[in-house]
């Protein structure tokens, strides 16, 4: 828990940008991150970090660094254990959480066993014979979701109906990634769960103009994307979903603030799609949209999730 008095300004370097395919969408994150930050009357510096220049991290002064790097290096680990090795607090999950969280195929193993419905997945990698391949591809029928094992903002994600884009999907995947997670396709409603701290905020739920969540959904200007929280969904129902929300995030031992992504299916089951220990903090984010429906507006999220950082104790980090 934040102390209450402790309402100093502090210090802080927020990093930004990165080497990853998400690198546009945490450059918007960060610059939104700063200001909410100064408004909430800390001095701050912006940083575009990358694993090649991590000079940032050797600023004398800071009080912590607060990390809004989305998608490899920032979300995968790294850059958290670069600041373990200095000493510095930083904002959100530790190096493993971040590690599993971005590993779709990690985290949803850890959310099965736990006991959360999550689709039926596998991984096929650059090694595995085709005919492998195909037997393996026979278990989950059409149409499923071609997607990176490691990646965010929905990029390179697509959803299959036909043999042709299936194939095309894997193809494309492996030869970018390396491997590709075939996941089966789950008909239902969109719903995301932020947590700040160890709440879980209201469910949201997401409309978009497309056939999915898609990068363009969630960032362009024109998407015609529409988010609401007038869902309809009775208590019981809201309340699982939360539950399995705070689930997924203590499973993976994640800290500070995450959002988890569901499909809720026919049967009224929130299905775990993926957490994202680094959610966005643009203005089409969810997180913030959240916190701000439950009475937190935008600085004072940012100042929050910096206090709990500052007030974590150095040995737990």
């Amino acid at each position: 828990m934040i102390a209450q008095h402790d309402s100093r300004p502090l210090d802080i370097t927020v990093l930004m940008g990165g080497p990853s395919s998400e690198r546009a969408v945490s450059l918007m994150s960060g610059e939104a991150v700063a200001d909410g930050l100064e408004a909430a009357g800390h001095h701050v510096t912006r940083s575009d970090i990358t694993p090649r220049d991590t000079s940032a991290l050797d600023r004398p002064g800071a009080d912590l660094v607060f990390i809004a790097l989305h998608g490899e290096f920032g979300e995968s680990g790294e850059v958290q254990q670069l600041c373990e090795e200095r000493g510095l607090r930083y904002t959100g999950s530790g190096p493993t959480a971040s590690r599993l969280g971005l590993d779709k195929a990690a985290s949803k193993q850890i959310f099965k066993r736990a006991g959360l419905t999550t689709p039926d997945w596998m991984i096929i990698e650059r090694f595995h014979p085709p005919q492998q391949v195909c037997q393996w591809l026979e278990e989950i029928s059409l149409p499923i979701v071609a997607k990176p094992v490691n990646g965010g903002s929905s990029v390179d994600i697509t959803i299959c109906r036909d043999e042709r884009t299936r194939i095309g999907a894997i193809e494309e995947l492996i030869d970018t990634y390396g491997r590709a997670m075939i996941e089966r396709f789950v008909p239902g409603r969109e719903m995301t769960v932020g947590i700040v701290g160890e709440e879980a905020l209201d469910v949201l739920e997401i409309l978009p103009d497309h056939d999915f969540y898609d990068y363009a959904a969630k960032y362009a200007d024109d998407a015609g994307t529409d988010y609401t929280f007038d869902h309809g969904l009775d208590a019981a129902t809201v309340a699982r979903v939360q539950a399995s929300a705070l689930a997924a995030h203590r499973e993976l031992k994640c800290r500070d603030l995450s959002r988890v992504d569901f499909i809720l299916d026919a049967d009224g089951v929130g299905q775990v799609l993926e957490i994202n220990t680094i959610p966005g903090f643009t203005c089409h984010s969810l997180l913030p949209k959240a916190a701000r429906q439950a009475g937190i507006d935008f600085s004072q999220l940012v100042d929050r999730i910096a206090r709990m950082a500052r007030a974590r104790d150095m040995c737990l980090l």
